[in-house]
């Protein structure tokens, strides 16, 4: 095990201003924690980051904003990467691990419509008119919407949060899904019209948490950063990313799933929908939070016994 007092830590992020966001922020509660020590970032460059004039689905492959964040975790050029959850794979390269979970955000959808006066140009969802253009770079987001709104017009939505309001404004879109907590994160909760009932819109898996992945044999930074780590939303996110691990899902498919804790139990929702959004498969599990994981699995098997092996299928061989 490498085990030496570092007084220089590497963090690796990505360069978006979220990105930037929650590294800054676990690089200021590590300095509260450990006087002395000094942080920089390393903003690195994904393929995703890379690509935006492709939709995410059809660029394939998992991981697109964590790939060369974990190379430099392994060559030595950052010590601990920070990622949004929702990004991170279900499989780590060897040498790799999740550390840390940080207690979450808002893990639900936000509907944004453009600004009119001191309001909002359409007041919510339901007041989008027909055949509206709603701007979403996700397939769970869209197969969703589809469902209740087969009338609407789903267009990609690419590029930073800032970009993404940019084209709202601009009227390229009537209406735009984010996360509701990057835009909280970032100061501009002023600009969600509506937050979406996870009825309507199920989250994808981790969205609102941010991780903290590492070197399995840095001891230091492992002990450094494990106070980070918030046990509730940890195990939540587990549970959820035990049933992504068993669907096969990367983070561009049509997979949800949202877990609470509620008076010791955990319950959990999962959702497996067409990209059209004429079929969607959707259940839900409850029990003990010590056997979350297992519990996330069960239900993916579930939704698999229901249909969801098919439509994946359907999905992966486009």
């Amino acid at each position: 095990m490498e085990k030496k007092m570092k007084n220089n830590v590497v963090i690796g992020t990505r360069g978006s201003k979220l990105a930037l966001w929650q590294a800054e922020w676990i690089k200021s509660e590590l300095m509260k924690r450990t006087p002395g020590l000094k942080i920089e970032l390393n903003k690195i460059k994904t393929t995703g980051d890379k690509i935006l004039d492709v939709p995410l689905a059809k660029v394939g492959g998992k991981g697109l904003f964590v790939k060369e964040i974990e190379e430099a975790l392994l060559n030595g050029e950052a010590d601990l990467a920070v990622h949004s959850m929702k990004d991170v794979p279900t499989d780590f390269p060897a040498g790799l691990h999740l550390a840390v979970i940080c207690e979450r955000e808002d893990p639900r959808d936000a509907f944004l419509s453009g600004k009119q006066g001191t309001g909002f140009r359409i007041p919510d969802f339901k007041s989008l008119p027909r055949g509206a253009t709603v701007g979403t770079s996700s397939l769970r987001r869209a197969c969703q919407l589809l469902s209740v709104r087969p009338d609407l017009k789903i267009e990609q939505l690419r590029g930073n949060l800032d970009t993404r309001l940019r084209k709202l404004d601009k009227g390229q879109f009537d209406a735009i899904i984010l996360a509701a907590a990057g835009v909280k994160r970032l100061g501009w909760a002023d600009r969600i019209t509506e937050i979406l009932p996870v009825e309507l819109s199920l989250p994808a898996i981790g969205q609102g948490a941010v991780g903290v992945e590492c070197r399995t044999g840095d001891s230091f930074i492992n002990e450094l950063i494990t106070p980070l780590d918030h046990p509730q939303t940890s195990v939540c996110v587990r549970a959820e990313r035990a049933l992504l691990k068993k669907l096969e899902g990367g983070c561009q498919v049509p997979i949800a799933a949202h877990a609470r804790l509620e008076e010791g139990q955990i319950i959990i929702d999962g959702l497996v929908g067409s990209v059209s959004g004429d079929k969607i498969i959707r259940d839900r599990v409850q029990g003990t939070r010590d056997n979350a994981e297992a519990l996330g699995v069960k239900l993916a098997e579930m939704l698999l016994s229901k249909g969801a092996k098919e439509i994946l299928a359907e999905v992966y061989s486009h």
